[in-house]
């Protein structure tokens, strides 16, 4: 496992054929997991992604970066929370559901799921 060519973090191979994962499957996984947990308002991430979202087109891995080695995966995650909710419980579920999905999704195993919550979301 590991990074084996551009952008792709796992390769296996059977009778068939190969199967190889980008990994920016992976960072999608991890970003529609973590939106998916009540109390998570969206994704953040940097100004670069910022302009391309505003361009129409859409990232799912916006505000998650996915790091592979020594055959296990590092997730950060960038999320703004809606106001009322607790920062350190909507985490936790954060960090489980990424992990699970990830194995679930792809085999690989998940090391770290770090979460920074980077802003709140007030209700109008």
């Amino acid at each position: 496992m590991g990074e084996i060519a551009d952008g792709i973090v796992e390769e296996t191979e059977n009778k068939i054929g190969k199967i190889s994962i980008a990994d920016d499957v992976v960072a999608s996984i991890a970003g529609i997991a973590a939106i998916e947990v009540k109390g998570v308002s969206k994704l953040t991430g940097n100004i670069s992604n910022e302009l391309v979202a505003k361009l129409g087109k859409k990232n799912l891995s916006k505000g998650v970066k996915v790091d592979i080695a020594d055959g296990s995966v590092t997730v950060d995650l960038s999320l703004e929370l809606e106001y009322g909710n607790s920062i350190k419980k909507v985490s936790e579920e954060v960090q489980v559901k990424v992990k699970q999905a990830i194995e679930n999704m792809t085999g690989l195993k998940v090391r770290m799921v770090n979460v920074v919550i980077s802003g709140i979301k007030l209700e109008k």
